[in-house]
């Protein structure tokens, strides 16, 4: 891709597009990222996984700066914008989850959603928001954590969803990960790292059921736009498209999205013609963590 130094408007026969400024966006002063979500217009929100604060940034522009610096000992991985009550929910990876106010910062809500004992390591990995509530994956556990989310906009109490069928597979090191429904809000669409696999889950019995003809190792965050699915795939540094069926029982791959700056790329949100994925570096050390890259920035491509 080429780097532009402005905003342009593209002139076409439909509407008008605007083109990023930039295909690389950098997190300036973060130590680590792994979680990105859609804000109102060209807004998103970004993570520092080890130090838990959040970026806000113009997707436009190409501009991040720190938003939210958030108390010592929180740490943030998945995350989503709920536009409609202007609150963020972050995935707080071990056993926590968070409520930010997405215009003052203010924490509104905090959840525990797991404990952590020398025999269990809760990891509280994505997050997904519609009008029921929020759906947390688990990547140690074969469970969903649910948030209610009334009608009147009041957080409810958390209570988890028992996964069953091949997505509770645990016999990886990460499992269950990415999250998103369809517009109707079921059943939930899940990938599974260690299988490679996509699944659909229902998200009142937790029973699942594997999406035939799919296969995207290292499969982490995922965006849905109608029957279209992209799979952002960690260590392999792609994001596959995948077209579904309508009844979410089979899917194919339809293409394959590089860029020369991924370097394990966690996630991704989708706007306008593009997608913006964020890169967790996650391979900057032997472990995986904590990363040792001097940088962290999201990447803008085409869909």
């Amino acid at each position: 891709m080429v780097l532009r130094n402005e905003p342009e408007v593209r002139i076409t026969d439909g509407p008008v597009a605007t083109v990023p400024a930039t295909d690389v966006i950098v997190l300036p002063g973060a130590t680590s990222a792994q979680g990105i979500a859609k804000g109102a217009g060209h807004t998103f929100y970004c993570g520092d996984l080890f130090l838990g604060n959040i970026f806000r940034g113009d997707l436009i522009r190409g501009t991040a700066e720190l938003f939210i610096d958030v108390p010592d000992g929180r740490l943030a991985m998945g995350m989503w914008a709920d536009l409609r009550h202007g609150w963020l929910f972050v995935a707080g990876a071990l056993g926590w989850a968070y409520v930010y106010d997405i215009q003052t910062g203010a924490t509104v809500a905090t959840y525990q959603l797991g404990k952590i004992d020398d025999l269990r390591l809760t990891v509280v990995n994505k997050v997904f928001v519609n009008r029921q509530g929020a759906y947390f994956s688990d990547s140690s556990s074969a469970v969903l954590y649910f948030v209610p989310i009334s009608p009147t906009g009041e957080l409810g109490l958390a209570r988890t969803v028992q996964v069953t069928g091949p997505a509770a597979d645990i016999s990886g090191e990460f499992n269950l990960n990415g999250i998103v429904a369809p517009d109707a809000g079921e059943p939930l669409i899940m990938s599974h790292t260690a299988n490679g696999k996509l699944y659909t889950v229902d998200p009142a019995t937790g029973v699942s059921r594997t999406i035939e003809g799919v296969d995207v190792p290292k499969a982490d965050g995922l965006v849905l736009d109608g029957q279209q699915l992209w799979v952002v795939q960690n260590r392999v540094n792609q994001v596959s498209r995948i077209r579904l069926s309508r009844d979410l029982r089979s899917g194919t791959v339809e293409g394959v999205i590089t860029h020369d700056a991924f370097q394990f790329p966690a996630t991704a949100i989708g706007f306008d013609n593009h997608l913006a994925v964020v890169n967790a570096k996650s391979d900057t050390a032997d472990t995986g963590y904590p990363p040792t890259a001097n940088e962290y920035e999201v990447v803008i491509v085409d869909r």
